[in-house]
């Protein structure tokens, strides 16, 4: 079953906004984000990175946590078209991607868009649907387009998919496998607010907020693709200093050497590492990337593409706190 709620695209200014304004743009998301979304400024940050570096992200939390809102309010506020699709145990391929369909009036059949088709894709609690569904997924995050009776359509720019699941429920669930899970720039946790921003978010409603009502909350656009478009031109332009790649380097090999990890981090990983990272300085402002920016994303980038050893997950260990463990041990350039 699926569901779509797509918000319209503004056209854009003719003249193409300088990295400037596109920085400007991006440093007024986040409070724009906030007349909707009660904390979880850091999975709002790792969604913008992931938007600028043209990846995806999981989002891993129990339910109620606001993970639909936090995208409709991302969407709103950069001006962009979402999806929802709620992932069943009978959802099919072309419930995703999109269909051939016989017209009986021109007696040919035309191909119907699936929800696929949007720039931002909420896949909600995508570990419930068997795997054939899951890889549906695949050529659409790698490739940014959809192939159907043989012919590719492109997907629209940008195109990330926000993907969910719960880790508490996991009866009747296909848990995504280590080449799906590599597809996704960041792993993310939503955690249940504190007791203050929980007592903001009940606050708001007493005061007449509700969330399938975004403009009445406020929100408005303060970017667009636009202003993406520029970002990622600047982004392009950041610096990575020897060392720092050395650095990073370091980090990745170290995960497939970890006692408690079977497989570390691809090559893919190192280099998802390295856009984040570069996209980071660029959001703090600078023209070159830290140590800093690296260990900010780096367990956020890598923990999910860490394969434990069995006898280490009986133990409880966590990709986790094998990162943590391994941003404390390696050297930091200087």
């Amino acid at each position: 079953m699926t569901s779509i709620d797509t918000g319209k695209a503004a056209a854009g200014n003719p003249a193409a906004p300088t990295s400037a304004e596109a920085a400007a743009a991006f440093a007024a998301l986040r409070a724009e984000i906030g007349k909707a979304v009660v904390g979880n400024d850091t999975a709002v940050m790792y969604l913008v990175l992931a938007l600028l570096c043209r990846g995806h992200v999981l989002l891993e939390g129990v339910p109620g946590v606001a993970k639909t809102l936090l995208v409709r309010a991302l969407a709103t506020a950069l001006d962009l078209r979402h999806s929802r699709v709620q992932f069943t145990p009978d959802l099919m391929p072309a419930d995703v991607t999109g269909s051939q369909i016989y017209d009986p009036h021109s007696a040919e059949f035309t191909f119907r868009d699936g929800p696929v088709f949007t720039n931002l894709l909420l896949a909600d609690e995508i570990n419930r649907t068997p795997p054939k569904t899951q890889s549906a997924l695949l050529e659409s995050m790698e490739e940014r387009q959809v192939s159907v009776d043989g012919r590719p359509r492109p997907l629209p720019d940008p195109f990330v998919v926000i993907a969910t699941q719960n880790p508490i429920e996991q009866e009747g669930t296909y848990p995504l496998p280590e080449a799906q899970l590599d597809r996704f720039l960041f792993k993310v946790d939503i955690h249940l607010p504190d007791r203050d921003d929980e007592f903001r978010v009940l606050q708001r409603h007493a005061e007449g907020f509700d969330p399938r009502d975004l403009a009445a909350a406020g929100l408005r656009p303060v970017a667009g693709p636009a202003h993406i478009a520029a970002a990622r031109s600047a982004i392009a332009g950041i610096t990575v200093r020897p060392e720092v790649l050395a650095y990073i380097v370091d980090l990745c090999r170290a995960t497939r050497a970890a006692a408690a990890v079977q497989h570390g981090a691809s090559t893919r990983g190192a280099t998802a590492l390295m856009s984040a990272a570069r996209a980071l300085a660029w959001l703090n402002g600078r023209g070159f990337v830290t140590p800093d920016d690296v260990k900010t994303v780096a367990v956020a980038a890598l923990r999910h593409r860490l394969q434990l050893r069995p006898e280490a997950e009986l133990d409880g260990v966590t990709g986790e706190q094998v990162m943590a463990s391994l941003l404390h041990s390696i050297p930091v350039p200087v």
